[in-house]
């Protein structure tokens, strides 16, 4: 099965601005509240930004790869894309976060920011492969 390398990098790029977005401006202040960001941190060192930028986007591309190759397939268009792509992000990235948050016990506000990210980019990845 051919996957589409355009829609698969265009795809990856959609999900590296919808987590800038989703987390600088949209769910900034309760996100950085939630994994102790912030006024009272622990003045832990982040990442360098460049291997952070990087390494994110290399990562999301293997997603929209997979997701393309294993998810959609060559016959989807755009509502199967999107439903393809919001099945993924709710089921398997979503509740896999869930299984990890309840054993570390997390927040149920920080479960659902970050799933909650995963199912809205998986469906916009899933929409830009589909209609591609």
């Amino acid at each position: 099965m051919d996957v589409n390398l355009l829609a698969v990098f265009l795809a990856a790029l959609s999900a590296f601005f919808l987590g800038f977005i989703w987390y600088t401006v949209v769910f900034a202040k309760p996100w950085q509240k939630e994994i102790g960001m912030g006024e009272n941190a622990n003045n832990a060192q982040p990442p360098a930004l460049g291997k952070l930028l990087l390494g994110s986007f290399v990562l999301e591309v293997l997603m929209a790869f997979v997701l393309a190759r294993f998810f959609i397939g060559t016959q989807a268009d755009l509502v199967g894309g999107i439903k393809a792509g919001f099945l993924v992000g709710l089921t398997l990235v979503g509740f896999a976060f869930g299984v990890n948050y309840l054993f570390e016990g997390k927040s149920i506000k920080h479960w659902l920011i970050n799933a909650g990210y995963n199912t809205v980019v998986f469906a916009v990845m899933g929409a830009i492969i589909g209609a591609m």
